[in-house]
Parts: C-alpha cells; structure tokens; sequence
C-alpha cells in the first residue's frame, strides 16, 4: 500500500465512508459521515462473534449508547468465515442489543487497515480520525493498573478537548489469518 493510501489513516483525518447494512431488521444501510454529523461523532468497533476478547466487552458496548447518546455507535463483524447467522446467534444468545453491521469479506477491516478484533475507531461529527486502538489495556477496572483508552477519548470529544493519547495498540482476535484458509494441494508433476 502507498504512503497515500496509509495518509487517509492519519489522526485528524477524514475517515473514508463506511456504509453497511444492519444484521438484523429492517437491515438498513448505516453510513459513517451521516451518523456522526447527526450528534458530536461516531465509534465504530471491529467485533466478532467467536473473539473471546470482543466477549470480555458484552456489558460495555451493550450500554455505549446509553452512557453516550450523543455518540452514533455501531459494531462490525468482519471476520473471515464468520456468516452473517453466526453473528446473529450471537447477538440474541448474549442478548446484545447495540447496531451490528456485517462487513462482507472483511473490505471495511481493509480499508481501515484493521486486522484483529477489537478494534475502535472514533471520530467527531465531522468523520475526522480523534481515537484509535483498544478500549482499555485489558485489565478489569478494579485492578490496580486498569487503564481505560476509549472512555477517556469519548469524555474529550464531548468536551470539545483534543484526545491526550490518540492513538494506543489493539489485541484480539485475527480477522483474518492463513490458519483459517485450507490452502489448495501443490500439484504433482
């Protein structure tokens, strides 16, 4: 990939439009640049059904958007191999009830140049870049050395105060990993 093309990934920037349909019904098409203009941004979360990391955040994302009205939320699931009914079942046997897009063969996770779950990207109402990385250093709030990343960064954009710390690494699950794929038998000469 070109310099170029990794410059649209920078922070401060205008991320490109996303626009996914909605797992579940009425499967409406949710655009990145038209939810967060309606409030103070958006947060999308790189997620899957069978990453035990995207599990561990059940509670939290499920009440994102009651902590945050202000803030458009959506999760995609982007993971090779994993169908749309497989999230689905997800979703209702963990009753979750937050915005699940489905990003068929992972073309968002590329274009975001995302490669493991979870994932977050937060932008202000104008789809400008303010956070990416991890929600937290993926310890519990009652340890001692728990550090949250995305409430903090959330707290900044409705304060109208830059992001202290844009940017942080992110752990999980692969969204797309050679171990998934069956390579084809060499051929014999």
């Amino acid at each position: 990939m070109s310099p170029e093309e990794r410059a649209e990934q920078r922070i401060g920037t205008v991320l490109p439009e996303v626009a996914l349909a909605s797992v579940a019904p009425p499967h409406a098409v949710w655009r990145l640049h038209e939810m967060a203009a309606r409030g103070s941004g958006a947060l999308l979360v790189f997620w899957s059904s069978v990453c035990s990391h995207c599990a561990r955040y059940d509670q939290y994302l499920n009440t994102f958007s009651e902590r945050h009205p202000e803030v458009a939320f959506a999760a995609i699931a982007s993971r090779q191999s994993e169908t749309i009914d497989d999230v689905r079942a997800a979703l209702q046997a963990r009753q979750l009830g937050f915005t699940m897009l489905y990003d068929p063969g992972s073309a968002v996770a590329s274009q975001l140049f995302t490669q493991q779950t979870p994932r977050v990207f937060l932008v202000d109402a104008g789809s400008r870049l303010i956070y990416r990385g991890a929600i937290d250093n993926f310890k519990y709030p009652e340890d001692a050395e728990y550090e949250p990343y995305l409430e903090p960064a959330v707290e900044s954009l409705l304060a109208g105060r830059p992001v202290a710390r844009p940017e942080t690494p992110s752990f999980g699950c692969a969204i797309t990993s050679v171990y998934y794929t069956i390579p084809r038998p060499l051929k014999r000469s």
